[in-house]
């Protein structure tokens, strides 16, 4: 059971592309995930150059085919799960993200707009199904995309050496149970303005990406 880990780009903060895949390769990471703009912007030939591939692109709010979007945040007393069947529904090829506070906050809602949009499949972000309380296993067997982050209920980024409530080696058994032909990229970020600051972002994905190798035979 072995798999390919990356890391997302966003653990470098605003490093350029370039310098941000040399130094996730430098770093044993195999992929990088980076936003789709940041992609745009250095064009084909300049992708081509990376020191490590392109694994996921991320688009942020905004719905488009072939990348990673975040599930609609919450209004409050609104309802956005028939907006998102259209939204998701538009862009063939999109992966929704499930992240606490949106209307795919739960094992179940996530499962309910899958089975409500043809053809959609999840990026499931171990760290924030952790933090709304459920464990991320759950919901493997729709994930075309896994990111990896230590977290527990209400703690959304935990360094492996602290504990928290994901089961690495119960993730890995069912993706080998699932057959699992995606990637993995361990995501932890310093985003103080969102509520999220953490001191060394890269030291946490380094540390994680042991540990998970370590559980992988």
């Amino acid at each position: 059971m072995q798999f390919p880990i990356g890391l997302v780009a966003v653990a470098f903060r605003d490093l350029p592309l370039e310098d941000a895949a040399a130094r996730a390769g430098a770093l044993g990471f195999e992929h990088l995930d980076c936003s789709d703009v940041a992609v745009d912007r250095l064009g084909p030939a300049g992708v081509a150059g990376l020191a490590v591939p392109v694994g996921d692109l991320l688009s942020g709010a905004d719905v488009r085919s072939g990348c990673t979007a975040m599930a609609l945040i919450e209004r409050r007393g609104q309802d956005r799960f028939e907006e998102a069947v259209e939204v998701f529904g538009r862009h063939p090829g999109a992966r929704l993200e499930p992240i606490p506070h949106s209307m795919a906050a739960s094992v179940e809602a996530a499962e309910r707009i899958v089975a409500a949009v043809p053809g959609l499949r999840l990026t499931v972000d171990t760290g924030h199904v952790a933090t709304w309380g459920e464990d991320p296993v759950r919901l493997l067997h729709l994930a075309d995309h896994v990111q990896l982050r230590q977290a527990a209920a209400g703690r959304p980024q935990l360094h492996p050496d602290e504990g928290g409530d994901v089961d690495f080696a119960a993730m890995l058994r069912e993706l080998e149970r699932l057959d699992y032909r995606g990637v993995l990229s361990v995501e932890y970020f310093d985003l103080p303005d969102y509520g999220w600051p953490l001191d060394d972002p890269v030291g946490h994905a380094v540390a994680l990406a042991a540990h998970v190798r370590g559980l992988m035979h």
